[in-house]
């Protein structure tokens, strides 16, 4: 397949790319039409922060499976849009953890000991060894804004240097923060009691200006670190204040506007200390987040769970192997589902029971999504399917069971509409061997592949050999047939596996007698 990177990555990752049997084409100055141009022939995306991928990018985009950010921050790339065009988008965030967060704690030693200055003026012949009076770090409270991966790696190391530390972050708990051995406060709190304070979330609307000028009065005569995103801080406040002293110093490695403009405010502050984002310029960071990314392209193109995607489920490496056929199977169910009740869709219920209740399923469930929406001829993948579901008003819910009363795992998607469903339940033979096992409250053991046919009758005499002929004369070739029935004379219900396509006339034929309740054509596409 082919991949487009169009921002310069180690070539660790495109030797990953090429081992794995894909196109890699490199543009690294491609930018508005040219761009648009050439991702409209691209399987994936790889970009790192220059590149902006706007919803234009992505719809222009049509064969694309993966947009691929060789980083952590995803700023530059429009999710929503994504999803609804059914993009994964996946991020590397643990390649550059370290080298982030061990430049953190080099700027926050910086601007504790004004180091870049004393240099500066060194280099410039001045002696000015009585200018500059150092903090210790031993002893003091670090305040930590976001406390996610980079955050935690942060506090680890500054936490063994003998700092106090104290955290605000909206989305973790006070015990997670507590195991860090954080205490977790809001935003004031922390910007008053912290000596210094370090920055790692990301760029969102509700963090954008988080840090303006009357945080930075609360934060006093602290110093502020921020290496990681840009924006967060008000840099024109920052200046002014650091320039007043009401703020005893700042280190940052990131800007709302990159490169840095020249006549910034920053630049002319003496205790504002700036490196060109440098966060994650390590060597070894760059070939981690490079074939991370890669890898990740790599599953993404193999239809596999993506370890690191920001709009899909993902599933963690060492249970995919246990999960990875209850995926196709969940997909399989639905498909089955949607196509029997061949109705307007209100509601989806994906229920799991036995050994398979204990796993995460959340990518199983986006699965049956999948596998309901498809039938329905949507645009749908395992990515925009949950949001399928809620733009059109379909209520999803899922359920866990351990128990399980004749199977080791058992997966049952439900779909219904007003006064009517159909459950359809399945499961593993021998491990890996689908099956599909009731309709209903009809137990089969239908094998889900390729073409099927769902048939209701009454349970009398001759309506399954009038069902053999009605097919043979369409020329339609029953390769397996599963038949079940509610009681003697009652109802049954039958699943043949067929060769071909059913043809309207056939299934009306069928209609016509009496004894057929109805008729189901089920497409699986080879599943």
């Amino acid at each position: 397949m082919h991949v487009l990177v169009t921002d310069p990555i180690d070539d660790a990752g495109l030797d990953v790319l090429r081992a794995a049997g894909h196109e890699v084409e490199t543009g690294y100055d491609l930018e508005g039409a040219a761009l648009l141009e050439a991702v409209s022939s691209a399987n994936a995306l790889i970009v790192r922060s220059g590149t902006e991928v706007t919803r234009s990018v992505l719809e222009a985009g049509e064969e694309l499976v993966i947009v691929g950010r060789a980083g952590i921050g995803v700023d530059n790339i429009d999710i929503e849009a994504a999803t609804d065009e059914g993009v994964i988008v996946a991020n590397a965030p643990e390649g550059n953890v370290r080298a982030a967060a061990e430049h953190t704690v080099a700027m926050t030693f910086a601007t504790a000991r004004s180091i870049p200055q004393a240099h500066a003026r060194l280099t410039l012949g001045e002696w000015a060894k009585g200018d500059y009076l150092g903090t210790e770090l031993n002893g003091k409270i670090l305040g930590i804004v976001g406390l996610g991966r980079v955050g935690q790696e942060v506090a680890k190391k500054l936490d063994a240097l003998g700092m106090e530390l104290v955290a605000y972050d909206p989305y973790i708990s006070e015990e997670r923060a507590a195991r860090i051995g954080a205490e977790l406060v809001d935003l004031e709190t922390c910007l008053e009691r912290a000596d210094f304070l370090t920055i790692h979330t990301p760029l969102t609307p509700e963090t954008e200006g988080l840090i303006g000028e009357d945080e930075l009065d609360k934060l006093g005569a602290g110093h502020l670190v921020n290496v990681g995103r840009g924006g967060i801080v008000d840099e024109d406040a920052l200046a002014m204040k650091v320039e007043d002293g009401t703020v005893a110093g700042a280190a940052l490695d990131v800007f709302r506007e990159e490169p840095l403009h020249e006549d910034s405010p920053l630049l002319d502050v003496d205790d504002v200390i700036v490196t060109p984002h440098l966060g994650a310029s390590t060597e070894a960071a760059q070939e981690n987040v490079a074939t991370s990314t890669a890898a990740q392209v790599v599953a993404a193109l193999a239809d596999e769970p993506v370890a690191n995607a920001l709009n899909a489920p993902s599933i963690d490496e060492s249970a995919f192997p246990r999960l990875e056929p209850y995926i196709n199977l969940a997909e399989t169910a639905g498909k089955i589902a949607a196509q029997v009740l061949d109705a307007r869709i209100e509601s989806i219920e994906v229920r799991y029971e036995g050994d398979i209740a204990e796993e995460d399923v959340e990518f199983v469930t986006a699965s049956a999504l999948k596998g309901v929406f498809e039938p329905l001829e949507w645009q749908v993948n395992a990515v925009n399917a949950p949001q399928i579901a809620q733009d059109r008003g379909v209520d999803v819910t899922e359920s866990k069971s351990r128990q399980s009363e004749d199977f080791q795992s058992l997966v049952s998607v439900t779909v219904a509409t007003d006064g009517e469903s159909v459950t359809v339940d399945g499961t593993l033979f021998a491990g890996e061997d689908p099956r599909i096992v009731r309709i209903d409250d009809y137990r089969v053991d239908a094998i889900p592949h390729g073409k099927m046919v769902v048939t209701r009758n009454t349970d009398e005499p001759g309506v399954i050999g009038l069902i053999g002929s009605v097919m043979g004369d369409h020329d339609v070739n029953i390769a397996g047939m599963f038949n079940a029935r509610e009681t003697i004379g009652g109802e049954a219900l039958t699943v043949y596996n067929v060769d071909q396509m059913v043809p309207e006339e056939a299934k009306a034929e069928l209609e016509a007698d009496e004894r057929i309740i109805g008729v189901r054509y089920i497409v699986l596409n080879g599943l």
